[in-house]
């Protein structure tokens, strides 16, 4: 017959001694960099698509983690009947590369599901996006969603939109465009800390998929005002083909954290 441990028992195991050599070793806290977050919340985003699904492929360093982990599971047989919808041709190339069938809204014009990146990512789930200067063709896919899931890491996580002090990108026509950058410039003359400027890659403007210019708005304190007013009188200028707030799109937001979790916000 066993004999229940008695306290005094328990206390002569040497694991239990005070002497720290003897203490079990405790694991110090998991610390992923950046790309890892990244990666973890692409994957576990993968985990929403479903076979046979039409899913909007993303642009970006988070994006291109979903491509790769999407590819992996077709290949293993996970997912089968899937159809993508690139938002550059970046993904474009890296999505045929990965073996993934791909269309475009003309032939698919409902999509399932798209799943992309953000810069930012406020309270609202109002969106920064297009830093990488896809957003014009991201906005047409994921506004075409009857899903659109954003993967960022924590650091993505803002108060406001601008709030991060990087840039707001707005897509316009290269014609003339010291004049639309000027329009800008006096659209938000009242707003403290705001400036603008023009993108350039290699001392050259920097050219869109779509052969567009892109202008960089800087926010000292964010985005003000009403969000949806601030997006129309950006849309009403000419010269302006769209901005990089993505506004009551996004339906879920998949957010990796340092210590290895993943919360996902739903709307």
């Amino acid at each position: 017959m066993r004999t229940a441990m008695t306290c005094a028992q328990t206390l002569n195991n040497p694991l239990s001694s005070t002497n720290p050599h003897l203490l079990p070793h405790k694991p110090d806290p998991i610390q992923l960099t950046q790309e890892e977050m990244k990666r973890v919340a692409a994957y576990r985003a993968a985990d929403m698509v479903a076979s046979g699904m039409v899913v909007g492929l993303g642009t970006g360093s988070t994006a291109a983690h979903f491509i790769d982990r999407l590819a992996e599971l077709m290949h293993k047989g996970s997912l089968k009947d899937i159809i993508g919808i690139p938002t550059s041709l970046k993904t474009e190339a890296h999505a045929i590369k990965a073996g993934i069938p791909l269309s475009t809204l003309n032939s698919h014009p409902i999509v399932d599901i798209s799943i992309d990146g953000a810069d930012e990512v406020d309270p609202q789930f109002n969106l920064v996006k297009g830093r990488g200067g896809s957003l014009f063709r991201e906005k047409m896919i994921e506004g075409a969603s009857r899903k659109f899931v954003v993967i960022v890491d924590e650091t993505k996580m803002v108060a406001c939109l601008g709030g991060s002090g990087l840039s707001v990108p707005v897509e316009i026509v290269p014609f003339s465009w010291k004049y639309t950058l000027s329009k800008i410039e006096k659209l938000f003359k009242d707003e403290t800390g705001f400036s603008a400027r023009l993108r350039v890659d290699q001392e050259k403007p920097f050219e869109t998929d779509n052969g567009n210019y892109i202008i960089e708005m800087f926010f000292e304190k964010g985005v003000s005002g009403d969000l949806n007013e601030v997006s129309d009188r950006l849309l009403r200028l000419t010269g302006v083909i769209e901005h990089g707030m993505f506004l009551d799109m996004a339906t879920n937001v998949v957010v990796a954290k340092t210590d290895g979790s993943v919360i996902i916000l739903n709307k």
